[in-house]
């Protein structure tokens, strides 16, 4: 995941509103001129007076005190990045004029709606993390996109992404979604994450020949499959699901990490199934059943470690620890 996907405190609101704003005017800053503009936990309160930044290509407005997004003509020609992670916005709007944008940051907002991003036809990485969106919606003119975050929104489904070919990476963890659906364009993608969903099957991934990175952790998945022409995939997350058997893995010659702790795995015939994976040399395999003496899982099997490094002699790494093989 993304370091937009860590978690944040709660946010007490009586102590937030008794912080007086300043203005972006009242600030002392030394290099008006520059390219880069870093107003990060300022207490800012409305954005105005760009005007003093006449060659700003990144803004940083971070941890502020900003509810309305106005007043960005002043740097319509220069701006590049904008960040406006971790303020009050409730709503996406007066972005139009940014027609230079390349990177957007709307995390840890209020914002319920994706809308008015009509114009930013140069935007390649956009950040909604942690808002209070509940559809995908209203992307489809921003076809240079290449990294896409919607992560711990309230997001239902997968859906209107059909025109964002040139997507390389989507992030939807701790979401509401139930299914990999409508993904049939993204062919471009090598990296997704559905992690924290509520996907119970895997399919619909069979037109995504690129990927090279699949997380599907904590969700309900009972059945490793639909994996058939990922021959790419480099690294394979179903950790924290409800799988009991290794199996339709064999072809992917290319993985080399594959995160499966917390799973139903009870047969050590199982994991000798990955030893045909010659790239492989990261497992997690901890408190599947093999990782515990007994069914209550109250005592860990101290032989664990040997026999999986026995089916796998090559592993780098197992669980969080290394094994001492270099390869």
């Amino acid at each position: 995941m993304t370091e937009h996907n860590q978690p944040k405190p709660p946010i007490n609101n009586d102590e937030e509103q008794s912080v007086p704003g300043v203005e972006i005017d009242e600030l002392d800053i030394s290099n008006m001129e520059g390219e880069e503009i870093d107003l990060e936990h300022c207490r800012i309160k409305c954005i105005n007076k760009l005007e003093r930044f006449p060659n700003v290509r990144r803004l940083c407005l971070r941890n502020n005190l900003l509810k309305k997004l106005e007043n960005f003509e002043p740097v319509c020609q220069t701006l590049e990045e904008l960040d406006l992670y971790d303020n009050q916005i409730t709503k996406i709007e007066n972005l139009e004029c940014l027609s230079k944008l390349i990177i957007l940051d709307l995390s840890f907002n209020r914002i319920k709606h994706i809308e008015n991003l009509n114009n930013l036809h140069c935007v390649k990485k956009l950040f909604l993390v942690n808002n209070r969106i509940s559809k995908v919606e209203n992307l489809s003119s921003m076809r240079d996109l290449e990294m896409l975050e919607l992560g711990s929104n309230k997001i239902r489904k997968l859906e209107n992404l059909e025109e964002l070919t040139k997507l390389t990476q989507l992030y939807c963890g701790k979401n509401k979604i139930s299914a990999l659906e409508n993904l049939d364009t993204l062919t471009n993608l090598t990296l997704l994450s559905v992690q924290g969903n509520r996907v119970t099957k895997m399919c619909g991934l069979a037109k995504l020949v690129n990927l090279e990175q699949l997380y599907l952790s904590e969700n309900g998945i009972t059945e490793i499959e639909g994996l058939e022409t990922l021959s790419k995939l480099q690294i394979l997350d179903l950790a924290c699901n409800f799988i009991s058997q290794i199996q339709n893995m064999s072809h992917l010659q290319n993985l080399e990490e594959f995160w499966f702790n917390d799973n139903k795995i009870s047969d050590w015939g199982q994991i000798e199934k990955l030893s045909v994976l010659k790239k492989l040399h990261t497992v997690y395999m901890e408190r599947n059943p093999i990782y515990f003496l007994n069914s209550d899982r109250t005592r860990h099997d101290p032989n664990y470690r040997r026999k999986v490094l026995l089916a796998l002699p090559n592993l780098q790494q197992l669980d969080a620890n290394p094994t001492g093989v270099n390869m």
